[in-house]
């Protein structure tokens, strides 16, 4: 984001579930207001480190995409994308161990379906520590990545747009700690020759 950013992209950002109510027994999003707010104001601080524009949030529940219907968030999707008319998207790998993860995927799929008005002309699928590196290996394609973005002159925005979202964060060696995800971008860029590097899997490319 932060490279796309500095390259004078227009960065959008649309969180789908509202990332709290998981944690609870019974869907109770009003009990959770101040949670829900307090992300989303990290959210919206880590978007302002990278340059990004401020999100957009959906509040679907969250880790509970599966009992909404399909069809509600692909029309969420698709309203987004009518707004702002974007020529690439980034979204979760279709396989991440989180079941949300697995859906957006798929609504991000159907949304962009390859019609010719549509302004979409690439869609790649990033890596989410702690859910794609534990996607179950019988369930579908693992994360194979075919593309690689330098990143080694972002690396900084990165760890600070991090430290603002803060509440996602976990001590080493959890995968979403600090430490780890600094060995993570220096590992894809070894694979692919670089300092640091960003590994996606090519979902969709149209080459005009």
């Amino acid at each position: 984001m932060a490279k796309h950013a500095i390259n004078g992209d227009t960065v959008h950002i649309l969180i789908l579930a509202d990332g709290v109510t998981a944690r609870d027994d019974h869907y109770a999003p009003k009990t959770r207001h101040s949670e829900i707010a307090a992300r989303e104001d990290a959210a919206r601080n880590a978007a302002l480190c990278l340059g990004a524009c401020t999100p957009t949030f959906c509040n679907f529940p969250d880790n509970r995409c599966d009992t909404v219907p399909f069809l509600d968030i692909v029309k969420a999707v698709e309203a987004r994308i009518a707004t702002i008319q974007p020529d690439i998207i980034y979204c979760h790998h279709g396989n991440d161990l989180n079941i949300d993860h697995r859906i957006v995927h798929n609504a991000v799929l159907t949304a962009c379906r390859p019609l010719k008005e549509s302004t979409v002309r690439a869609i790649y699928a990033f890596e989410t520590a702690s859910s794609t590196e534990w996607e179950p290996t019988h369930a579908g394609q693992l994360f194979r990545p075919t593309r690689f973005v330098d990143i080694s002159a972002h690396t900084t925005a990165k760890l600070t747009a991090l430290q603002a979202y803060d509440i996602e964060m976990r001590p080493f060696p959890h995968p979403r700690s600090a430490q780890a995800l600094e060995a993570q971008w220096m590992m894809r860029g070894a694979q692919s020759g670089m300092n640091a590097a960003e590994a996606y899997v090519v979902i969709r490319e149209r080459v005009l």
